[in-house]
C-alpha cells in the first residue's frame, strides 16, 4: 500500500473516531497537522513531537509565577529544536526557563533569543504579526526549482526575523535574500538545518 495513502487513510479513522466522540477541536487540529506533513521534510512522528514540546513548554511558562512577572516569551518548535523570542525584564528568569525547556524529552536544542528589557507594546506586537504575515507571503517570490515557502517557520520579535527549516543551502541562502528586502526586516536570523 502506497504509503501516502496509508497515512492518509489512518488519518480519516481518525478523524471519525474523533468526530464520533465530539472532539471537534482535536479533528481541527489533526487536520491541519495532516495538511502540513504532506508538504513537510519532516516526519509525522517528529511534527506531532513538535507539538508536545510546544505543548509543555507552554505550560511550563503559564505555570511560572516568575514568568508571569514583565515577561513576553514565545516559544516555537521546529524539528525538535526550541526557539524562545520575547522580552524578559529579568535575565535569570528567562535562563532557568530556558534550561528547563531543554530538559523536556527529546528537545535538541534551545536558542534562547529573549532580549532583556520591558515587555514589547501591542503596537509592537501588532507589528511582528503584521511582519511575519509579509515574510511568509515574500517567502512565495523565491523562484528556485523545488522550493516550497512553507518549509520555512517564520517568527518575528522587534524587527527581527527568524527563520527556522529543513531546507538545502541553495534553498536557505535563496529564502534568506528575498527576506532581506521586505520592508520593516531589522536583522535575520538563520536557523535552518540542512539537507541534501
Amino acid at each position: 500500500m502506497n504509503a501516502n495513502v496509508s497515512v492518509f487513510r489512518n488519518l480519516l479513522i481518525a478523524t471519525l473516531a474523533l468526530a464520533l466522540s465530539g472532539c471537534g477541536a482535536v479533528v481541527v487540529g489533526g487536520a491541519v497537522t495532516g495538511a502540513a506533513v504532506a508538504h513537510d521534510r519532516r516526519t509525522t512522528g517528529t511534527v506531532v513531537e513538535d507539538q508536545e514540546i510546544f505543548l509543555r513548554a507552554i505550560t511550563m511558562r503559564q505555570q511560572d509565577a516568575a514568568l508571569k512577572q514583565k515577561t513576553n516569551i514565545n516559544v516555537d518548535v521546529y524539528n525538535l529544536q526550541v526557539l524562545l523570542t520575547g522580552q524578559a525584564e529579568n535575565a535569570q528568569v528567562v535562563e532557568d526557563y530556558a534550561q528547563r525547556v531543554a530538559q523536556i524529552p527529546r528537545v535538541r536544542h534551545v536558542f534562547n533569543e529573549v532580549v532583556v528589557g520591558a515587555e514589547s507594546t501591542w503596537s509592537e506586537s501588532t507589528a511582528d504579526a503584521y511582519l511575519t504575515s509579509k515574510v511568509k507571503v515574500a517567502l512565495f517570490n523565491v523562484k528556485l526549482p523545488g522550493f516550497d515557502p512553507t518549509r520555512v517557520k517564520v517568527t518575528s520579535s522587534l524587527g527581527t526575523v527568524y527563520l527556522m527549516g529543513l531546507l538545502s543551502p541553495q534553498e536557505a541562502d535563496a529564502a534568506t535574500e528575498e527576506v532581506r528586502f521586505v520592508s520593516g526586516v531589522k536583522r535575520v536570523v538563520k536557523l535552518f538545518e540542512y539537507v541534501q
